[in-house]
């Protein structure tokens, strides 16, 4: 029992790594939002998680085998606010995610910002 009570904790303390992890990005403390891939035979389907982001923080850069996704999510605080800040988890900031694509080749690329997540979808 405490095996698997120390597991847990390790893939916890993993997942929590993997979304908050720092990127090499151009700027500095950039964090990296979870993205899911999905195939089928006609479209391949990203999505970036992304609550709070306005669609207007949001660019997308494309080049051959990968997609690039950065923006901002800025402080939910008005200008020149002092606050204590009691809990700090979620990340905010400047964020960068490369997301390699499958091989194949893209005839056009739709996207939309829906229920906090980037839907990125590529037609073959």
């Amino acid at each position: 029992m405490w095996a698997q009570a120390c597991d847990l904790l390790q893939q916890a303390d993993r997942m929590h790594r993997q979304f908050f992890r720092l990127t090499g990005a151009s700027q500095p403390q950039a964090w990296e939002p979870p993205v899911d891939v999905f195939e089928d035979e006609s479209d391949v389907v990203v999505v970036v998680a992304m609550p709070g982001v306005a669609p207007d923080r949001v660019q997308i850069v494309t080049e051959p085998g990968a997609l690039t996704v950065r923006g901002e999510r800025p402080l939910p605080l008005s200008a020149g606010t002092r606050a204590l800040v009691h809990q700090l988890e979620i990340p905010y900031g400047y964020f960068e995610r490369r997301i390699c694509l499958p091989q194949g080749t893209w005839q056009s690329m739709s996207h939309e910002l829906s229920n906090g997540c980037l839907v990125l979808r590529l037609r073959k």
